[in-house]
């Protein structure tokens, strides 16, 4: 046998080699459901899977994407950082960590941050933020202090959060949870009102809901919560680890309000689509609460996190990309609502956060995300009904129509 019939004996005897997917179910937990595609790479808005086929980018990791995938300039930040200094912990001062927290709070207007890595991670340090400042500030019993929280609220995963979720799901088997949390209705400012009482520490709540399919409250809802919790003494809490830093087409989501909160929590976006990256701001008398041994995080304001957390937020300014989402966000809401099919029952959202209401009468919503998927376009379902169209803030003008002409030979197929 010669050398070559050799080796193509071997390489016929040799077992095939298992696909990334059967790999994935083997030796990972089944927490997740993904599409059935193996992405390899991206670039901008574009992903591409491990047979080199492009795909248009439509959920931009619930928002972790912002930038697009592999900027450029916040790549160049996290090369030239980890060549340097990744991690020391905050046991000593680096010098990225406070420039970052300066552009932080400036672009914001708030006071002071603290840094943490998952959007969780800032929520619970909310919640420990007003507890605290509940007992030691507006002098609440010691051990009663209340949060309350929106019904349909999503701020996580760890078990303090699931706890307070309305989604029954999220909750099964994960108890018992954590007492001193009530919900209050979204989009309800009077029933806000209703249930604050004396031993009540603050509202936390989602400007624009994203989990619980891109519901957006009634004009006024934010700023008739202000007013109250004012007036009560509780803190209110904006959670905006999602429509934060532009998504919407403010800077805040509840920027288009006008209304400025006590706390805030970010995350996704701030990470610049490389790294977890994340902080709960605030105003100076919630944020003295914390003294040092109160909390922290090994990774937390790491000078890696920091140095590209502030190259995103430089970038955030410099191309001008809260503008970009709001007029390619108009355009895309305008686009959809023009294809006017019977399936579709709503379009609802703000800037480049848009949710397509599916009639399950057609089909769900994950049919309609996986017939995407084989016309270029990729993006999740959630609560079986809604279509997320989230894109990168630098997706362009020729992309969105991409995007909208794919939904429509969908919906096409599906019949009138």
């Amino acid at each position: 046998m010669t050398t070559a019939a050799r080796a193509a004996a071997l390489r016929l005897a040799a077992p095939a080699q298992p696909s990334p997917v059967h790999l994935e179910a083997a030796y990972g937990a089944h927490n997740y459901h993904p599409l059935p595609i193996v992405l390899t790479r991206g670039a901008g808005a574009y992903l591409f899977d491990d047979a080199g086929r492009r795909y248009l980018d439509m959920m931009s990791a619930y928002s972790a994407v912002s930038f697009g995938h592999s900027h450029p300039v916040l790549v160049r930040a996290l090369t030239e950082q980890a060549g340097r200094l990744a991690v020391t912990s905050r046991a000593f001062h680096t010098d990225q960590l406070g420039p970052f927290l300066q552009r932080l709070c400036r672009m914001t207007g708030m006071a002071r941050a603290l840094p943490m890595n998952s959007g969780a991670e800032a929520v619970e340090t909310a919640i420990k933020a007003a507890r605290k400042w509940a007992y030691k500030v507006k002098h609440v019993p010691e051990g009663q202090a209340q949060i309350l929280v929106a019904e349909g609220n999503f701020a996580g995963r760890t078990t303090t959060i699931v706890g307070f979720s309305s989604e029954a799901q999220y909750r099964d088997g994960f108890g018992p949870f954590a007492p001193g949390f009530a919900s209050v209705p979204f989009g309800d400012a009077q029933a806000l009102e209703a249930a604050i009482t004396p031993h009540t520490a603050a509202f936390i709540v989602e400007p624009i809901q994203g989990e619980a399919g891109i519901i957006v409250p009634p004009a006024g809802y934010l700023a008739a919560v202000r007013e109250i919790c004012t007036r009560h003494k509780v803190l209110m809490i904006c959670d905006e680890v999602q429509t934060g830093l532009g998504r919407t087409g403010a800077l805040l989501a509840c920027d288009h309000e006008g209304v400025k909160p006590d706390g805030l929590t970010l995350g996704k976006a701030l990470g610049g689509g490389l790294l977890p990256v994340s902080a709960f701001l605030a105003r100076d008398d919630v944020m003295a609460q914390f003294t040092p041994g109160d909390h922290g995080s090994t990774f937390g304001g790491n000078p890696l996190a920091a140095a590209v957390g502030d190259a995103a937020l430089l970038l955030l300014e410099r191309e001008q990309l809260v503008r970009r989402a709001a007029d390619q966000g108009a355009y895309l809401m305008a686009q959809l609502r023009a294809l006017a099919h019977p399936a579709i029952t709503e379009v609802r959202g703000r800037g480049l956060l848009i949710g397509v209401e599916i009639d399950p009468a057609f089909a769900s919503a994950r049919a309609v995300c996986e017939a995407l998927m084989h016309e270029g376009v990729l993006t999740k379902d959630t609560h079986h009904t809604v279509v997320r169209l989230a894109p990168p803030l630098v997706v362009e003008r020729d992309q969105v129509d991409f995007a909208v002409q794919a939904l429509a030979r969908v919906l096409q197929r599906l019949g009138a």
